[in-house]
C-alpha cells in the first residue's frame, strides 16, 4: 500500500510560503548552499541545521534500537512500529541492533546522548539516508518519533538535516471534563495518542461534578451515574497512556461541586443558619464528611499509580457567616483565632496528609487559597490558576508553591447555554505565552520554574449542546496552539493565520479514526473559496472528511467554494452538510479550466441540514457550490463538500449533532447563559 497520498497542490502551495517565510534573512552564504529549511512540525523544532537531499521510507525500512538500551527502547520501537503501521497500512520490521547494522532508509533509536542541555525529554535528531534518534531518557527518544512521524505523515521523502529538541516547559497537556458530560472509552483512549503525536504528556480526568459521579466506586457504588468509566476502562487508559508517555491525573472535586455525591447522602449537605441546604457543598464541620471522601481518595489512589492526584478544591466560595458550624469547627480544630475559612484550608491540608501519605502530590485549584486566619496550605500542594481570585501567581510562588498555568483564557472551551465557546486559540498563539496569567498577571524570570505548564481544559457545563466528536474537532486547532507556546520553540511562523495551514498539513495522528467516505472525490483536494468569515473556518475544513470542522464564508450571497478533483472526472452525486448557516439559494457547477462553468444542479428552496442531490450529470475537472442566496444574516457555511462519480456509492453518514447550530452563534459572538460555576465565567 502506498504509503500516503501525493500532497495537494493547494498544500505544497503552502508549504512553499511557509518555507519562504522561514528562509528569510538567511545569510548569502546559506542560500547559495541551498541546505533544507526547517521542516514544518508541531510544536517546532528548537534548533535546525539543514543539508541537502533527503531521506526516503521504503517497504524495506526497519526500526532498530540500540543493544545498549534494548529494555528501556522496546516500548517506544513498538509503538512507532504501530504508529508506523496505522500510517502505511503494512507492518514496520523491528530489530535489536547496533548503529553499525543499519541500512539506508531504517530509523535507529539508542540513549547514547551525553548531550545534558536537552534534559529527560529532549532529543537529537540526525538525517542522512538513515535517522538516528539520541536521547538521554526513553522520553526523549519517544518525542524524536513523534517528529518522525509528522515528518513521514507529509510523504515518504524527509530533508536531510539535524536537530536538537527539547520543551520549555514539563507539562503539556488536557483536561477534560468527565463529571459533567460522559467521555466515552474510546474518546479517550483517541486523545491519548493525539496528545503524544503533539509531544504534550498530561492528561486530566475531572470524574467528578454536579451533574455526575464518573467512574466505578466500590466504596461508594451509590454515588456514580449510570454512564461512568469502569476501573476496568481506566486501567485500560492508563496502560496505554504508558505506552504514549501520557501521565494520567484524576480529579474528584470536593468539598464543593459534590451535587451526585449529597444526593445521595444529604445528611452531609452544608446548611445555612436559616436552614437552606446547599446541593453541592459538603459540610466540612461533621466528620462524616471527612470519612465519605477518605473513602474516595483511598480507593482511587489506589487504581491510579501516576505521581499526582488532583482534590478540585475550587468555588468553596461560602459566605462564612452565613454558617457558623464552620467557624465553630475550625476553632475547635485550628485553635481560637480560627474563622470560617479555616475549615476550608484545613480540609485542603487534611486531603493533601492522605494523599502525600500514598506517596502521591496534590493538586487544587487556585481560587480559594488564602484568607484564613490560623491557617496555611501546605506548601507541596502545586496550584492550578484558573483565575485571577485572591493570591497572585507570583504570591503562591513566593510561598513556596509550585503553579502552572490554567488561565480560562486562553485554555478553556466550555459548553455554554449558548453552545462552545473558545479556546482563544489565535490569541493563544499570536500573543500569550506559558509565564502570562490570567489577568495579564506576570512572574519573574527567576520563577519561571516553578511554573511547570499547561493544559487546554474542556468544561460542560451544558453537556448536551455538542457532541463528543464535534468537542473533538472543535478543540483540534487548541490543543496544536497549546503544543507549540508550551514547546517553546521558535515559531516556524509567526501569525495565526500562517499557523493554520501548519496545522492542516501535519493533520491529526495516523491512528485517528477516520470518518472518510468511500469513493468521495473531493476529500483532501486543494480548495478555493471567494472568501472566509475568519482564519479559523478556511475551506480546506470542507474537505477534511472531519463533520465538526466547517468552511464559512464572508456575510453575502454571492459566495462560492472551488475543489480540484485533480483530473477531469464525472459527477453524479454531491453531498452537502451544512452548518446553520446554510444556502437557501445555490449552484452545483462543474469546469475543466475553472472559467467556464456549467450549471448541473440548482435551488432556490434549499432548507439546510443535509442536502444529498442525486440524479447529476456533469464532467470536469473543477466542481463548485456557487451561492445565490444565505438563509441566514450569516454567510454560508459547509461542514462537508462531497462528490462522487457514478460508479462509487456513497454511505449513509448521520448528520453533525444538533448542536451544531449553536457554534455557528458562539462563532460570531454570541454569550453562553449563566451556569453554575467558573467555567461559565470563562465563556463569558
Amino acid at each position: 500500500m502506498s504509503l500516503l497520498r501525493s500532497l495537494s497542490r493547494g498544500t505544497l502551495a503552502v508549504v512553499v510560503l511557509l518555507v519562504a517565510t522561514i528562509s528569510v534573512g538567511a545569510s548569502p552564504v546559506a542560500a547559495q548552499s541551498a541546505s533544507n529549511p526547517k521542516p514544518l512540525t508541531i510544536p517546532a523544532l528548537q534548533e535546525w541545521t539543514g543539508d541537502t537531499g533527503s531521506f526516503t521510507f521504503t517497504d524495506a525500512t526497519r526500526i532498530v534500537w540500540s543493544a545498549d538500551n534494548a529494555s528501556a527502547l522496546a516500548s517506544t520501537s513498538e509503538v512507532l512500529a504501530d504508529d508506523l503501521r496505522a500510517l502505511t497500512g503494512r507492518p514496520v520490521t523491528r530489530r535489536v541492533g547496533t548503529i553499525a547494522d543499519l541500512r539506508a532508509g531504517d530509523i535507529f533509536l539508542s540513549l547514547g546522548s551525553t548531550d545534558s542541555g536537552l534534559g529527560d525529554e529532549g532529543y537529537e535528531l540526525s538525517i542522512t539516508d538513515k535517522i538516528t534518534i539520541s536521547a538521554r531518557d526513553d522520553r526523549g527518544a519517544f518525542y524524536g518519533t513523534r517528529t518522525v512521524l509528522q515528518l513521514l505523515k507529509q510523504g515518504t521523502s524527509i530533508p536531510r538535516g539535524s536537530a536538537r529538541d527539547w520543551p520549555l516547559k514539563p507539562e503539556r497537556g488536557l483536561m477534560v471534563d468527565n463529571g459533567r458530560k460522559y467521555f466515552t472509552p474510546q474518546w479517550l483512549r483517541n486523545h491519548v495518542k493525539e496528545l503524544a503525536y503533539l509531544k504534550m504528556n498530561y492528561f486530566h480526568l475531572h470524574l467528578s461534578d454536579n451533574k455526575g459521579f464518573r467512574i466505578e466506586s466500590t466504596s461508594h457504588p451509590e454515588i456514580v451515574s449510570p454512564e461512568h468509566l469502569t476501573k476496568q476502562e481506566v486501567r485500560d487508559l492508563i496502560a496505554l497512556a504508558a505506552k504514549y508517555k501520557i501521565t494520567i491525573v484524576p480529579e474528584i472535586d470536593a468539598p464543593g461541586h459534590m451535587a451526585p455525591i449529597l444526593a445521595a447522602h444529604p445528611e452531609l449537605k452544608l446548611v445555612s443558619n436559616t436552614g437552606a441546604a446547599h446541593e453541592s457543598y459538603i459540610d466540612l464541620s461533621k466528620p462524616e464528611a471527612y470519612a465519605l471522601i477518605k473513602d474516595l481518595y483511598d480507593e482511587y489512589l489506589a487504581l491510579f499509580p501516576g505521581p499526582y492526584f488532583h482534590i478540585g478544591a475550587d468555588e468553596y466560595d461560602v459566605n462564612y457567616s452565613s454558617y457558623p458550624q464552620l467557624e465553630q469547627y475550625a476553632k475547635a480544630t485550628y485553635g481560637a483565632n480560627a474563622n470560617g475559612k479555616d475549615a476550608y484550608l484545613g480540609f485542603v491540608n487534611w486531603a493533601d496528609g492522605i494523599i502525600r501519605g500514598a506517596g502521591r502530590t496534590t493538586r487544587a485549584w487556585n481560587d480559594g487559597i488564602g484568607g484564613g486566619a490560623a491557617v496555611t496550605v501546605n506548601r507541596n500542594v502545586i496550584l492550578e490558576f484558573w483565575y485571577n481570585i485572591g493570591k497572585s501567581p507570583q504570591t503562591h510562588i513566593d510561598n513556596g508553591h509550585l503553579i502552572s498555568n490554567e488561565s480560562w483564557t486562553p485554555t478553556y472551551y466550555v459548553l455554554g447555554s449558548g453552545g462552545p465557546s473558545g479556546p482563544s486559540s489565535q490569541w493563544g498563539y499570536d500573543t500569550w505565552n506559558p509565564d502570562l496569567f490570567q489577568g495579564n498577571q506576570t512572574i519573574t524570570e527567576a520563577s519561571k520554574s516553578k511554573n511547570l505548564g499547561s493544559k487546554l481544559h474542556v468544561w460542560c457545563d451544558y453537556p448536551e449542546v455538542a457532541t463528543e466528536e464535534r468537542i473533538a474537532s472543535d478543540i483540534k486547532q487548541g490543543l496544536r496552539m497549546l503544543a507549540q507556546q508550551t514547546w517553546g520553540s521558535p515559531k516556524l511562523v509567526t501569525s495565526w493565520s500562517n499557523f493554520v495551514p501548519v496545522i492542516n498539513t501535519i493533520g491529526r495522528n495516523p491512528a485517528w479514526p477516520s470518518t472518510m467516505q468511500a469513493g468521495n472525490l473531493a476529500a483532501g483536494k486543494p480548495a478555493t473559496v471567494s472568501s472566509t468569515e475568519t482564519t479559523s473556518f478556511p475551506g480546506v475544513n470542507a474537505l477534511d472528511s472531519e463533520y465538526g470542522t466547517r468552511w464559512s464564508s464572508s456575510y453575502t450571497n454571492n459566495e462560492w467554494i472551488t475543489v480540484d478533483l485533480g483530473s477531469s472526472r464525472k459527477i453524479n452525486r454531491v453531498k452537502l452538510y451544512w452548518e446553520k448557516a446554510y444556502g437557501t439559494g445555490y449552484q452545483i457547477q462543474v469546469s475543466d479550466d475553472a472559467t467556464t462553468w456549467t450549471t448541473i444542479y440548482t435551488t432556490t428552496t434549499g432548507d439546510g441540514g443535509l442536502d444529498d442531490l442525486t440524479g447529476l450529470s456533469g464532467t470536469g475537472r473543477y466542481i463548485r457550490m456557487q451561492g445565490t442566496a444565505r438563509a441566514t444574516t450569516w454567510g454560508f457555511s459547509l461542514y462537508e463538500f462531497e462528490a462522487y462519480a457514478p460508479t462509487t456509492v456513497a454511505g449513509a453518514r448521520a448528520l453533525p449533532g444538533s448542536a451544531g447550530a449553536d457554534r455557528g452563534r458562539v462563532a460570531r459572538g454570541g454569550q453562553p447563559g449563566a451556569a453554575d460555576d467558573r467555567s461559565v465565567l470563562a465563556a463569558g
